[in-house]
């Protein structure tokens, strides 16, 4: 199969100090991906220059056949990425209504599976919300509204940073479901979390960082199966 996302080679630099050290990986259409290690490793580093967020990246960075690499992040959102930032950045002074609907456009080929009635599906939670501004939610709602919002642009590809970061158990649980529906429209997807069981319950494939390398890329269940690894570079 062909790869929806294609990395290689790719370096990422702020200032005098390199962040990313030639990472290659691929990442194929409907495939859910766990991207984890401890703190400082580079994981969030790595989406940000997936979405032209970060000004010196070296390398390839190819999408659905072409090359993003240098792109404006606007452009690589229409390309179809859409990014789930670390702190969920919402606007808090617009309602959650607003959130939403101002992200809205077709995806690739005209697409629009995603529209406000089935996020409000998908979050009945947001439903009752949708007149609140986005300072009045919630951590879990404000998640919930920042998934609401990356869907809204009908993606290919979302990069979830932190999914489940200070959110309660019950909350968190939400979220992993979440991701299983985002999953099962074949929607990709690379996600950051420290709950690196949970993740492997529901991911097809494990990318371990390191020092901004990636020194593990396959199955989840092979990485549970090297608890040295796992300790090593998760601390778990």
């Amino acid at each position: 199969m062909s790869a929806l996302l294609a990395v290689n080679r790719l370096e990422a630099f702020y200032g005098a100090s390199q962040i990313l050290h030639g990472l290659d990986f691929e990442v194929t259409r409907g495939e859910q991906v766990a991207l984890i290690g401890r703190n400082g490793m580079g994981k969030t580093t790595l989406l940000r220059s997936l979405m032209g967020l970060v000004n010196d990246c070296r390398g390839e960075v190819g999408f659905a056949g072409r090359s993003i690499r240098g792109a404006a992040p606007e452009d690589i959102a229409r390309a179809g990425l859409a990014l789930v930032p670390e702190g969920r950045g919402i606007f808090g002074a617009l309602t959650v209504e607003e959130n939403l609907t101002m992200a809205a456009r077709p995806g690739s080929g005209g697409r629009q599976a995603w529209t406000l009635a089935r996020i409000y599906e998908l979050f009945p939670r947001l439903h009752q919300r949708r007149g609140n501004g986005g300072h009045q939610l919630s951590g879990g709602e404000q998640q919930m509204l920042t998934i609401g919002r990356a869907l809204m642009t009908n993606p290919d590809l979302i990069l979830i940073d932190e999914a489940t970061e200070g959110l309660a158990p019950l909350v968190a649980q939400d979220i992993w479901k979440t991701l299983g529906v985002i999953r099962g429209e074949g929607i990709a997807t690379i996600v950051v979390d420290k709950d690196f069981r949970s993740l492997a319950k529901i991911t097809d494939r494990a990318i371990v960082l390191s020092k901004g390398m990636v020194v593990f890329n396959g199955a989840p269940a092979d990485l549970m199966a090297q608890p040295e690894l796992l300790e090593r570079h998760l601390g778990v």
